[in-house]
């Protein structure tokens, strides 16, 4: 009979007598604790939470302060290294068609005899130091100086 009256209480079905008798249920609070600390708690305590929740505004604030100062400075450096990237550019660009106005206009001319292989010794770097991590290509470049200083003549 208690297995069955245990079985019972487990499912919804009644409870007995014995439990009716008992503590009417307490009201939910939301914070177990907070009518227990607001009753007890002493003015000094009171007073001691409510400084530091005044300095912690006070902190929360001059950091807000200071991020907008970072934002704003760095917002500004930023403005100025494009700007100074866009000069960079602007430099290279010109620089660029320069370059490629005097190439066109080497290029263009016509080339007498004989003077071919000058034409294509200028376009090749025979500095050693600069073709380190390439292919080795001395012995192409020799050939191109021999054809520069004797060109082929053809009958």
């Amino acid at each position: 009979s208690s297995v069955s009256s245990g079985i019972n209480a487990e499912y919804g079905a009644a409870e007995p007598a014995v439990f009716a008798a008992a503590e009417p249920p307490v009201p939910v609070v939301e914070d177990k604790f907070s009518a227990l600390s607001e009753a007890a708690e002493p003015e000094s305590i009171r007073l001691w939470k409510q400084k530091q929740a005044e300095e912690i505004a006070a902190r929360d604030a001059e950091a807000e302060a200071k991020a907008a100062e970072w934002k704003a400075e760095a917002a500004k450096e930023l403005e100025n290294w494009h700007a100074k990237q866009n000069d960079v550019f602007e430099k290279t660009k010109a620089g660029n068609r320069e370059a490629q106005e005097q190439f066109l206009k080497d290029n263009v001319e016509e080339t007498k005899p004989g003077q071919q292989w000058e034409r294509i010794c200028r376009l090749c770097d025979f500095n050693p130091k600069n073709n380190r991590n390439s292919k080795d290509t001395t012995r192409m470049k020799s050939i191109f100086l021999q054809l520069k200083q004797n060109p082929l003549i053809r009958a």
